[in-house]
C-alpha cells in the first residue's frame, strides 16, 4: 500500500491540500517550481517536507496528466 502523500482536512488550512503530516500546501511546491526555484530551495524553505514526498507528488501529478494523453 502506498503511503498517503496529500491530505485534505476542512479543519486544517481551510481544506487546502497539504503534504501529509505537514501544514505545507502542495500548491507551494508548484509555485516555487513555477518561479524557477530548484526543488532544493523548496525543501530548504519547508523542511517538514522531505525529498521523497515532493518527488512522489510530482510523479503523481505527471502520471495524472499523462494518463489520458494521446501520443503525437
Amino acid at each position: 500500500m502506498t503511503p498517503r502523500l496529500i491530505t485534505v482536512d476542512p479543519q486544517a488550512q481551510g481544506g487546502t491540500p497539504v503534504f501529509a503530516g505537514t501544514r505545507v500546501p502542495v500548491r507551494t511546491l508548484f509555485d516555487h517550481l513555477e518561479a524557477g526555484d530548484p526543488l532544493e530551495t523548496f525543501l530548504l524553505d519547508f523542511p517538514s517536507v522531505n525529498r521523497e514526498q515532493a518527488v512522489a507528488v510530482l510523479e503523481e501529478a505527471k502520471a495524472s496528466l499523462l494518463t489520458d494523453a494521446h501520443p503525437a
